[in-house]
């Protein structure tokens, strides 16, 4: 600036405060003014954007200043440059601009204020930030190599960039966990379920290493697992059932379970991640006629929304990028990403990939009618859809003078490689499939032979009334033979009509009945005896609806109504009624008499190509040049097995997430996982038998860990987990016996959450359609939960509690305990015993049995005292009665307060 601005009200308040700060306490520049002005500067004036050559990102930089000079005065706020364009009163001179974010308030200017004044310190080992190109997820993936550890117990992979961690810390690792605690933690990792007492026992009594393989390999084969890591991807993929008000569907698509089922059916497959996610985003692309592919379309027709499509396409592009690449292109609808080097164009360009594509509803062989049944799935409905760059992120403001075209984000390298895809005809006119065209001719056989019923027993009514005429009622109505009469034509000539226009189409579509020299002339043929068979029914159609006006009228002329307006009325409306059926009856014979070629085709006709864009996209996503998607993918997998990730920001790998701690395991990991085929059985298989998974959650005596780790950043231990909600809802029923353990189908009313024997997978999961006991353990989010939170709230105690599933599940489980060790020479410690291994997996310890043998010794007696019990009344009322005897109750209470042990809804 060549003179100094007048010193405006907001900076003279903002000088005042700063000396109140300044007097109060020094400034601290790394958590107060670094993230400041990352917030509200950078985009500007950062790594990716230096406006007026001038960079906030780094107190040198700050001290640096920019093209018009320095921007701060070290010591004096009034006379630094940033101080006065931050309260400037002009909004053409005030920062930040308007438009690219809210201006900083008075007492950020001011904090801003009193660091100038304090001398604008900085740590002077503070680094700028590098190049965002140079951003360590955008890098090729490369395998490193594995460090080599002298000790065989740690010479796993997996294990060996652990324990370099922990030799270079200096942390000492707890010991491997007991044989029984990491079975039960080996089930409810990879299937859910808890091992049974024989299954215990069993490999207790071998527990080698070759015991612990065979574990793992049976638990992989496991059609559970698919069910187990099945609710983990839905979490991450975003899986809601449908939403909306009675048949109004206004979120997701009715019968998206059938995208569940693709998921657990892929995972217990083994399907590779790079394929899953080549059919859930282009699968009608992919492979356009498999039944088997098409319903893994539902990742994009959950994303549906009836009321806005831009809201719609918001979510595609937003979710896509976030559940297969970790990046938030969604930051960069409305302007360019504050953050990532991804501006605003590149948002849309992404956004044009999905614009061509809609939803619709197939029809399956066994079921004709969609709303019963159907896959939900994408195809390309507009392939000349364009898509605009929306002005400050408003669809009020699309700029239309600059189409854009589908791309990828520049910084990641690559391009899309887009091939139209040709469709063949039963892809593009599904109602010439041999289910669909069979059920349109039954349902026109049955409406002939109702038809054909109905006439038939008018007429013996008939005769019977003709012979019976004293006996008749004089208050029934005798059926109008000659309406039925023409009805039954009807039907006769929809049914020909429908099968002359099936001709038709299928000729037209080179199914059938044209061909030859002469294709065109027999085409024609075929149209022009379709167009009259048409025509023939409606003219048909026409004379039964006169026919039923004349009847109408007929009835309203000899109505006993005393009205006389009333009765004027209701003739008047029926003549008009039978004047407009005339009018469509004349319209109908001119159409018979001139039927040249033209008919209504038996169902929706398709585009015949599909874009390509969104299988260019998924092959872009699941190439080995691809830098991301493999990061991602793992990172999703070791949080679930070890409840905290390797990148924290799960959904966000771009430039505000730091190098992780174990970034040459997640990239071995990664390329282990490309290397092979995807597996994501191969990367469980070799987790659950590192050592570092297999750890004690147990701290021990290594206090000397909890001083240089307290968080267990680097694995010294094992993280005690809380199961998710699912997980304790089917273990409640699991353990006593009463888990219905089919797979698949449709999903079940969340109301019947307490009395349905499904596992939780298949619950109705929706935006108000979920069960309370799994909302209280922290059921996923339909809207998002690429991570889920985990909440200890007393809530959660009462629904373990108070639950008549719970009440319910634990008497049945004490009945048949006490059957189990009937007879037995210690009936009581046997019980006991038997609680703790069918609950908890494990045995009670000496001091557990005793506390439990005198709780069933205090209880039993006090409920032997009846009269001085109280009636508890309140809550629902469990389906299974309590025992009458006080000993069995007492047994029901104790098996109940185990399914209420913290170590059930946990994993150690």
């Amino acid at each position: 600036m060549e003179t100094r601005a007048p010193i405006s009200f907001a900076l003279a308040l903002a000088i005042v405060l700063a000396g109140l700060v300044n007097a109060g306490r020094a400034v601290d520049y790394e958590h107060e003014i670094k993230p400041l002005l990352a917030a509200k500067c950078t985009s500007c004036h950062g790594a990716l954007a230096q406006e007026s050559g001038l960079r906030l990102d780094a107190g040198s930089l700050i001290r640096a200043g920019g093209d018009t000079g320095p921007v701060v005065v070290p010591g004096t706020a009034e006379a630094s440059l940033l101080v006065q364009r931050l309260t400037a009163e002009d909004p053409a001179e005030r920062m930040p601009p308007e438009g690219e974010g809210e201006p900083l308030d008075t007492e950020q200017i001011a904090l801003v204020a009193a660091w100038i004044n304090q001398g604008a310190p900085y740590p002077a080992d503070e680094l700028a930030p590098a190049d965002p190109t140079k951003h360590w997820a955008y890098q090729t993936l490369v395998r490193p190599a594995a460090p080599t550890i002298n000790d065989p117990q740690w010479s796993h992979p997996i294990d060996a960039f652990i324990a370099q961690e922990h030799q270079d810390l200096g942390l000492e690792p707890v010991e491997v966990a007991d044989g029984t605690t990491l079975l039960r933690r080996l089930y409810l990792d990879l299937i859910g379920l808890p091992p049974t007492p024989e299954q215990q026992l069993a490999f207790e009594a071998e527990n080698t290493p070759e015991a612990w393989t065979d574990e793992v390999n049976s638990l992989l084969d496991n059609p559970h697992y698919g069910e187990r890591w099945g609710r983990h991807w839905m979490d991450v993929w975003r899986y809601s059932d449908w939403s909306g008000y009675k048949k109004d569907v206004r979120n997701s698509q009715k019968h998206i379970w059938r995208w569940r089922d693709w998921i657990i059916n892929s995972l217990n497959a083994d399907k590779g991640y790079d394929r899953m996610i080549l059919e859930m985003l282009a699968g009608d692309e992919l492979a356009p006629n498999d039944p088997e592919v098409l319903p893994a379309t539902g990742f994009l027709a959950r994303n549906y929304r009836n009321n806005n499509r831009d809201m719609w396409l918001d979510a595609t592009v937003e979710h896509s990028a976030k559940a297969f690449l970790g990046l938030t292109i969604n930051c960069a609808r409305c302007h360019d990403h504050k953050y990532d080097p991804i501006p605003q164009p590149e948002y849309y360009q992404f956004r044009a990939i999905f614009e061509p594509h809609k939803l619709r509803m197939d029809q399956l062989p066994e079921q004709p009618d969609t709303e019963q049944d159907g896959i939900p799935r994408a195809y390309d409905a507009d392939l000349q859809a364009e898509t605009y760059l929306y002005v400050g992120g408003n669809e009020k403001h699309p700029d239309k003078d600059h189409p854009m075209t589908p791309a990828i984000p520049a910084v990641l390298g690559g391009q899309l490689e887009i091939s139209p895809v040709a469709l063949n005809v039963d892809t593009y006119f599904p109602a010439l499939l041999p289910h669909a065209a069979e059920a349109q001719l039954a349902e026109a056989r049955n409406a002939l032979a109702a038809a054909k019923q109905e006439l038939a027993a008018a007429k013996t009514e008939s005769a019977t009334d003709e012979s019976n005429t004293e006996e008749a009622s004089s208050d029934k109505k005798p059926a109008d033979l000659r309406t039925l009469e023409l009805n039954q034509t009807a039907a006769l000539l929809a049914l020909r009509s429908l099968e002359a226009r099936q001709a038709a189409d299928r000729a037209k579509h080179g199914l059938g009945e044209a061909g030859g020299s002469e294709g065109e002339t027999d085409l024609q043929h075929v149209a022009q005896a379709a167009a009259a068979a048409e025509a023939q029914f409606k003219a048909q159609a026409a004379v039964v609806s006169v026919r039923k006006q004349e009847l109408a009228l007929l009835a309203a002329e000899q109505s006993d109504e005393k009205d006389t307006q009333k009765k004027q009325q209701a003739i008047a409306e029926a003549k008009q009624l039978l004047d407009e059926a005339w009018q469509k009856l004349t319209e109908a014979q001119n159409n018979l008499a001139n039927a040249k070629d033209k008919y209504t085709p038996v169902g929706t006709e398709y585009p015949h190509t599909s874009s390509g864009r969104r299988l260019a996209l998924a092959r872009w996503i699941t190439a080995r040049e691809n830098p991301l998607t493999a990061r991602v993918a793992v990172n999703h997998i070791w949080l679930r097995h070890f409840g905290a990730p390797l990148v924290d920001n799960v959904f966000d790998f771009g430039l505000r997430s730091p190098r992780p701690r174990h970034a040459d395991l997640l990239d071995w990991l990664a390329v282990e996982l490309m290397e092979n085929n995807w597996s994501m059985k191969h990367l469980h298989r070799l987790i659950v038998t590192s050592r570092v998974w297999q750890l004690a959650s147990a701290t021990g005596d290594h206090i000397v860990n909890l001083e240089i780790d307290p968080d267990n950043h680097y694995l010294w231990r094992t993280n005690v987990r809380r199961l998710e909600a699912e997980i304790v809802r089917d273990n409640v029923m699991a353990v006593a016996g009463q888990l219905d353990l089919s797979l698949g189908g449709a999903d079940i009313d969340y109301l019947q959450g307490e009395t349905s024997p499904r596992r939780s997978i298949y619950l109705r999961h929706a935006y108000e359609k979920q069960m309370t006991m799994l909302v209280q353990f922290d059921a996923a989010s339909p809207n998002e939960c690429y991570r889920r939170s985990e909440s200890i709230i007393p809530q959660q105690a009462l629904a373990l509690i108070n639950s008549s599933l719970s009440l319910g599940q634990s008497r049945l489980l004490a009945r048949q305990l006490r059957e189990k060790v009937a007879d037995t020479e210690q009936e009581l410690p046997s019980f006991v015993e038997a609680a703790f291994r069918q609950i908890l997996a494990r045995p009670p310890a000496e001091q557990e049995l005793s506390l439990c043998l005198e709780f069933l010794a205090k209880q039993s007696a006090t409920l032997a005292e009846t009269d001085s019990l109280t009636i508890f009344r309140g809550g629902s009322e469990a389906a299974v009665k309590p025992a009458t005897d006080p000993l069995q109750r007492a047994q029901e209470n104790l098996v109940h307060v185990l399914m209420n042990h913290n170590d059930f809804v946990t994993v150690r």
